[in-house]
């Protein structure tokens, strides 16, 4: 979806997405947290416990207004069934990386360092069961790559 299908479609949102009264002007509360482990293709396990993004209106905030990410914390988005994400950084004052995972658990694309509070769409270039959303520098620390998996109890590939 380009840029300007997403304005369109914003446009006609209008009044369900971006109303004055849904206008959001700091953090959500911390969603409740899961066990994520990330494997990378060496064989190591990295352990994460990542606040789950569930309903929709937890989806549009996202971590929004949170100053930073800890190193072993994140935001999954869980979209339900394999679909296109397409995120934007709006109102995030913290780098992200932002892992796009297959329904397998296997990751099928990275962006590294996103851009606070840029409107430019990073999409994930294909179709995802969800969007993991890390600290800015986490992939390159741990040499998280595409290809590796991540399980997760909405996979069906829980530890």
């Amino acid at each position: 979806m380009t840029r300007r299908t997403l304005l369109i479609a914003a446009l006609f949102a209008g009044p369900l997405l971006f109303s004055p009264a849904r206008a959001q002007t700091g953090p959500q509360p911390e969603l409740p947290k899961e066990k994520l482990v990330i494997v990378t293709h060496d064989g190591k396990h990295h352990d994460f416990q990542v606040e789950m993004a569930l309903a929709m209106d937890q989806q549009i905030t996202g971590l929004m207004f949170r100053p930073a990410v800890p190193a072993d914390g994140g935001m999954l988005f869980d979209w339900g069934k394999p679909r296109e994400s397409q995120m934007w950084m709006r109102n995030t004052l913290a780098s992200l990386d932002m892992l796009f995972i297959n329904p397998d658990g296997s990751i099928r694309s990275i962006a590294e360092h996103t851009v606070p509070q840029s409107l430019a769409v990073i999409d994930s270039r294909g179709p995802v069961r969800a969007t993991l959303e890390v600290a800015a520098g986490t992939a390159e620390r741990l040499d998280i790559r595409v290809g590796d998996r991540v399980q997760q109890r909405i996979f069906g590939n829980a530890p």
